[in-house]
C-alpha cells in the first residue's frame, strides 16, 4: 500500500508536470511511505505511521490536502513511469483531508462592569484506512448507491461462465467516529500538523455499517447547517462510554421520558376535572418553570434536547392550569393606550372559603421563602454582577434568577408543602402524577449523571430528592381523613365514595 499526502486537485502525483513544478513548490515535505507485504486476509494485521506534517501556504490559505493511496499487487508500481506498471494491479483511492465548517459557536462571555460564521479549513489529524478483508459474492446492482462509491469493478474480467465479474479490493477510509473536537483548525498560524495514519482489516458487514452509517450522518448534519453537534455528541457518547453504562444511560432515558409523560398525563387529567383550586399554588409553579426554561435554551450547547422538551412541556402544563382560576381574552384597548389590544383577565367563579384559604397561605409561603431568599439573591447577584462573567445583561438577568431558583427553589415546591401543612391535607394534590414525578425523580438522580446538561440543573435534581422526601412524609401523616376531599374531588360517606351526587360509588383503597 502507497500513501501520498498531497494538494494535488487531481490525484496525478506522478505526473511530470506535478512532480516537477508543483510538487517542489506546494507539496514538498509532505510524506509519502509504502507498507509492504500486506496479506489479504490476516485480520491481525494492523500498522500506524506518525508525521508532523508541514503545510503548504496554499493549505494554510483554506486550501484542500489529500491523500492518494495506492493498492498494488506485490512487485507492481503505482507510478506509471515505472516498468512495473500494471492499471490491473492496482487500486487507486483518494481521500479528502481537510474539510470545510461553520466556526463552532463560542460564548463569549465578558464582565459587564468592565470597560454571519466564519467558513474555516479543519483537518483530521487521525485516518484509517480500512481494508475489507474478506472475499464476499456480491450483486452489485442491488447494493445501494453509498456502497457503490467504494466498490470498484474490474473492466472486461469474468470467471468461466463468462456471468460473474469481479471487484477490486475494497479500501474504506473510516472516518466515522472522528469527532468534530479532534480535528485540528487550519489557518495561517498552523505551520505543522499532527497526522497519524493507520491500517487495519475489516470485516465486509461491519463496513456496510459504517459506510451507511456515515452517510446518514452527513446528510444529517447538512440539515443541521454542516455542523452537527447532537449527532457528534451520540458518537462521542458511543466511543467514550462503557458499554455497560452506556446501556444504563439508555435505560435511565428510557425512564426518564416514560414517567414524565405519565406525569404530565395524569397531571392535566387530574386538573381537567377539577372543580375548584383548594390547595394549589400556581403562580410559583409558572413563574419558577418559565425562569429554567429560559436559563436551559441561553445554555442550549450544553443541554439535551430532552432535558429542553421536559421542561418546556412542564410551562405548557402549568400556563394551562392558570385557565381553570380565570378567562383570559383580548379585547380591543380603550382610547389612548399604547397598544391596539389588551388582555381582559376575569375569575371563572367566586372563591370559596377553603380557596381564599389557599390563596392566603399561597401568599403567606411566598413571604416565608422571599424572607431568606430575596438577601441571598441580593448577595448572590452582587457577588455575580462583580466577580464572574456572563454573555450579556440577558444572560446574567436569567442566571442569576435561575440560580436563586435552584438554590432556594423551594419557590416551586415549599410553598406547596406549607400550604399541605396548613391544610392538613394533600387531597388537593394529583396522587397519580405526584408517584409518577417521584419515581421520575429518582431516575433523575441516574440521569443526571449520563446526559449533557448545565451544572446547576445536575444539582436541581438532587435538591428534589428532599423536598419529596417531605412530601412523601406530608402523605403519610395526613392519608387518614374520611371526609376530606380526594384527588377525584370525592368525599367518603359511610364507607363508599360519593362523587358530586350522581350516586357512582367504589370502594376505599
Amino acid at each position: 500500500m502507497h500513501v501520498y499526502i498531497s494538494t494535488s486537485p487531481s490525484g496525478d502525483v506522478f505526473s511530470r508536470q506535478w512532480t516537477s513544478a508543483w510538487r517542489k513548490d506546494q507539496d514538498e515535505g509532505l510524506p509519502n511511505f509504502v507498507w509492504e507485504n500486506i496479506t489479504f486476509g490476516d485480520w491481525n494485521e494492523e500498522r500506524t505511521v506518525s508525521y508532523d506534517v508541514k503545510l503548504p501556504e496554499a493549505v494554510q490559505r483554506n486550501g484542500s490536502l489529500w491523500a492518494d493511496v495506492f493498492l498494488t499487487k506485490n512487485g507492481a508500481s503505482p507510478d506509471p513511469t515505472n516498468s512495473r506498471f500494471d492499471p490491473s494491479s492496482i487500486h487507486h483511492i483518494r481521500k479528502l483531508l481537510t474539510r470545510y465548517l461553520p466556526k463552532e459557536k463560542v460564548r463569549k462571555e465578558k464582565s459587564l462592569l468592565s470597560n454571519n460564521a466564519d467558513v474555516d479549513s479543519e483537518d483530521e489529524k487521525n485516518l484509517t484506512l480500512a481494508l475489507i478483508s474478506d472475499s464476499t459474492a456480491l450483486q452489485y446492482g442491488k447494493l445501494p448507491p453509498v456502497l457503490h462509491e467504494h466498490i470498484h469493478l474490474l473492466p472486461g474480467e469474468r470467471d468461466a461462465t463468462g456471468t460473474k465479474g469481479f471487484y477490486k479490493p475494497i479500501i474504506f477510509p473510516n472516518d466515522f467516529w472522528l469527532l468534530r473536537s479532534q480535528l485540528v483548525e487550519i489557518n495561517t498560524t498552523t505551520p505543522t500538523l499532527p497526522l497519524q495514519i493507520t491500517f487495519q482489516p475489516l470485516s465486509y458487514f461491519k463496513f456496510q455499517i459504517f459506510a451507511s452509517m456515515t452517510h446518514g450522518f452527513d446528510e444529517a448534519a447538512k440539515q443541521q447547517g454542516g455542523t452537527g453537534a447532537e449527532l457528534d455528541e451520540i458518537k462521542r457518547m458511543l466511543v467514550e462510554t462503557n458499554p455497560w453504562f452506556l446501556g444504563l444511560t439508555g435505560l435511565v432515558s428510557i425512564l426518564h421520558v416514560l414517567f414524565e409523560m405519565l406525569a404530565f398525563k395524569s397531571d392535566v387529567s387530574h386538573w381537567r376535572h377539577k372543580n375548584e383550586l383548594v390547595g394549589v399554588s400556581i403562580v410559583t409553579n409558572v413563574f419558577v418553570q418559565a425562569i429554567v426554561l429560559l436559563y436551559l435554551i441561553d445554555n442550549n450547547t450544553d443541554t439535551s434536547w430532552m432535558i429542553l422538551f421536559g421542561s418546556g412541556m412542564g410551562v405548557l402544563v402549568e400556563a394551562w392550569k392558570i385557565t381553570k382560576a380565570v378567562d383570559i381574552t383580548i379585547i380591543s384597548a380603550p382610547p389612548g393606550s399604547l397598544l391596539p389590544y389588551q388582555f381582559d383577565i376575569k375569575d371563572k367563579h367566586v372563591l370559596s372559603e377553603d380557596e381564599k384559604k389557599t390563596q392566603e397561605y399561597d401568599k403567606l409561603a411566598f413571604r416565608y421563602v422571599s424572607y431568606f431568599a430575596i438577601p441571598l439573591l441580593a448577595a448572590y447577584t452582587v457577588y455575580s454582577l462583580l466577580y464572574e462573567t456572563h454573555r450579556g445583561w440577558y444572560s446574567f438577568v436569567i442566571s442569576t434568577l435561575t440560580s436563586f431558583v435552584y438554590m432556594f427553589g423551594f419557590a416551586q415546591l415549599i410553598p406547596q408543602l406549607i400550604i399541605n401543612y396548613k391544610l392538613k391535607s394533600v387531597a388537593h394534590m394529583p396522587m397519580k402524577a405526584m408517584i409518577y414525578k417521584t419515581l421520575s425523580t429518582v431516575v433523575d438522580d441516574l440521569f443526571a449523571f449520563c446526559i449533557k446538561m448545565p451544572f446547576l440543573h445536575r444539582l436541581a435534581c438532587f435538591r428534589d430528592d428532599v423536598v419529596f422526601l417531605v412530601f412523601l412524609y406530608q402523605r403519610w401523616i395526613y392519608r387518614i381523613d374520611p371526609k376530606r376531599v380526594n384527588e377525584y374531588g370525592q368525599v367518603m360517606v359511610d364507607g363508599v365514595v360519593s362523587a358530586d351526587g350522581s350516586g357512582e360509588t367504589k370502594k376505599d383503597k
